[in-house]
């Protein structure tokens, strides 16, 4: 099974049992699942992905904090998360420069929401880690090397 399909499968799922626990209805689950963006997972590069998101030019910001090790033992599992400190925050996503695919994570922040992620994301290789941050409709980053002794992408 492809990569693509697992992915869609397990969300499939995922919707199916938040459905049938009563915590989604049927339409909402489709909403959901409409969201996604395949062109921004599929992208190569940070530009490319910030292009599929519909911005422009990133600026580097000191309001966003990038939570990751320095180094990686294991490039399998590596926990990487980020706070924004900018107004209006509406979404916040991971970005791994040197793997295949650069967007490893997005999370869209309803308002309200406190803007702070984490979650474990695979790396192939050393890498720049970039934390993208979409706020009053700007995109905005922060970024940090991390090391990576054993690959998790097959190395």
């Amino acid at each position: 099974m492809d990569r693509q399909r697992r992915r869609v499968v397990g969300l499939g799922t995922v919707l199916s049992l938040a459905v049938a626990a009563g915590l989604l209805r049927p339409s909402q689950a489709w909403a959901v699942q409409a969201d996604w963006n395949k062109q921004a997972f599929d992208a190569k590069s940070m530009q490319d992905v910030i292009k599929a998101m519909g911005g422009g030019e990133a600026v580097p910001s000191d309001q966003i904090t990038l939570l990751a090790p320095d180094i990686a033992e294991n490039g399998a599992v590596v926990p990487v998360g980020a706070v924004s400190k900018l107004p209006n925050t509406e979404q916040i996503s991971i970005l791994v420069t040197k793997n295949p695919n650069a967007l490893a994570a997005s999370f869209t922040l309803p308002a309200g929401t406190e803007p702070e992620v984490a979650t474990r994301v695979k790396m192939g290789q050393t890498s720049d880690v970039y934390a993208l941050v979409k706020a009053d409709g700007k995109y905005y980053t922060a970024h940090k090397e991390i090391k990576v002794t054993l690959g998790g992408c097959g190395g």
